[in-house]
């Protein structure tokens, strides 16, 4: 591609940029008590929030709904059009009602305004315009107004749409702190994800504990290799009595091959273990496994109950599946 365009193009990126930067930062100065009301009365609610839009505002709006609804504040998303042929029917007069359209004057929207005062709803409005009519017939207004769109033309919802995320995600932030949400929170709601997956689940649901590497400290270096290689986990345990006494990674083995070189066939087990190793119970979290692999820079545990019976190993790979 030619310089001059390439150019172009980069200049064009961060004049995007730029412009959505300065809208964000300007929405940020002006953020007050409507902002402060809206939280509270989202809060205070005992049903949902019921959030609506058409066009580009109704895409954000999906968005802002998700994110709501997966960090404690149970949420929803209503077509407009929709919710005038009958889906009205989705709100109770518990709920809160987020309404978003820049201009303030969007006909679809505005047509179930009557019902939502009659429903006796509080109504939060989210426009660039605070004389609009949306604005003026709302209980609480959140000013998302831009100077221009980022768009060559001006026309292209860009700046608008930032700004509308951005003040969306301001209010799923302010709503987790005031709801004193946490990370067991999220992973609860977020079974399926890897947060969720190294919260909830435990080392004793994914360790391996089948065909278990297993020697004792007079193993030779044949019978090391041999079984290192059958296990498949890199690693072989020592233990006595079924309890562990050290471990031997690959790694501890193909170091003494170098250092010994032919000599290496005349030790044992015992002679290049790490003794004592750490090891984790199997009730344990896998973000607990997770955080002392890190500490010990290691990526596999030995797996132990209370007495340091050998029950598993776990590796690292088995909690970023």
């Amino acid at each position: 591609m030619e310089t001059d365009k390439k150019t172009q193009i980069l200049e064009l990126a961060r004049r995007t940029l730029e412009t959505e930067a300065q809208a964000l930062k300007k929405m940020e100065e002006r953020l007050g008590d409507e902002f402060v009301c809206a939280v509270e009365a989202i809060l205070s609610s005992r049903g949902k929030l019921v959030v609506t839009g058409m066009g580009k505002s109704g895409l954000i709006g999906r968005k802002i709904a998700a994110t709501l609804a997966s960090t404690g504040t149970p949420s929803f998303f209503l077509h407009p059009g929709e919710a005038f042929h009958g889906d009205l029917g989705m709100i109770s007069k518990e709920d809160v009602i987020l309404a978003l359209s820049y201009s303030g004057e969007t006909d679809e929207v505005l047509k179930i305004v009557p019902f939502i005062h009659s429903n006796g709803n509080t109504l939060i409005s989210m426009t660039g315009k605070a004389d609009s009519s949306l604005a003026r017939n709302s209980n609480i207004h959140l000013d998302v107004s831009v100077e221009h769109e980022a768009c060559i033309l001006k026309l292209a919802p860009t700046t608008s749409t930032t700004a509308q995320i951005a003040m969306g995600d301001a209010l799923g932030v302010a709503l987790m702190k005031m709801r004193e949400f946490t990370a067991m929170d999220f992973a609860r709601l977020h079974p399926g994800g890897s947060l969720g997956r190294r919260l909830l689940m435990t080392v004793g649901d994914v360790m391996r504990k089948e065909n278990l590497p297993i020697v004792d400290a007079d193993c030779s270096a044949t019978q090391m290799i041999h079984s290192i290689s059958k296990g498949g986990l890199g690693l072989i345990a020592l233990c006595k009595e079924g309890r562990v006494e050290g471990i031997i990674t690959d790694g501890d083995i193909r170091r003494a091959m170098e250092r010994l070189q032919a000599d290496f066939f005349g030790i044992t087990a015992k002679d290049i273990a790490t003794m004592h190793p750490k090891t984790i119970r199997p009730t344990e979290k896998l973000i607990a496994a997770e955080k002392m692999m890190t500490q010990n820079k290691v990526t596999s545990l030995l797996v132990t109950e209370a007495d340091e019976t050998f029950v598993g190993v776990i590796q690292i790979y088995d909690i970023k599946l």
